[in-house]
């Protein structure tokens, strides 16, 4: 069973995520570099990703999400997306949209976001 997890931990499955989905493939390399980590940093983290049930990592190096590591990754980067375009939507410009759902990203309540999703819904028809 995995353990309660860190933002930092979210923001390393969310990056494997986005690579994969990118380059269909994401190594520790590519995290390093899409998160401005050191590579040494990024080998850390994702030997604690591997021991706590959320990656495994190939031979060649290629990282997969597990169930729960896939969970994870999926709800932050879609709270990513949802909170970039509803910034964007209230006139923030989208380099600072994205920095400022970042950072919003792991701590909002599922009904505030939830409510911000309708929202966009709302606007999008109007």
């Amino acid at each position: 069973m995995p353990i309660p997890i860190y933002e930092s931990a979210e923001d390393y499955l969310e990056a494997i995520l986005m690579i994969q989905q990118k380059k269909g493939v994401a190594h520790s390399v590519d995290i390093a570099e899409y998160l401005h980590f050191s590579k040494a940093s990024v080998s850390v983290a994702m030997k604690k990703l591997r021991e706590n049930g959320y990656i495994t990592m190939e031979k060649d190096g290629a990282l997969n999400l597990l169930e729960p590591g896939r969970e994870i990754a999926e709800r932050i980067y879609e709270r990513h997306r949802v909170l970039t375009e509803y910034f964007v939507m209230i006139g923030v410009d989208e380099e600072t949209a994205a920095k400022d759902a970042c950072k919003v990203e792991h701590d909002l309540s599922p009904v505030t976001f939830e409510k911000m999703k309708a929202d966009i819904t709302a606007r999008r028809k109007g």
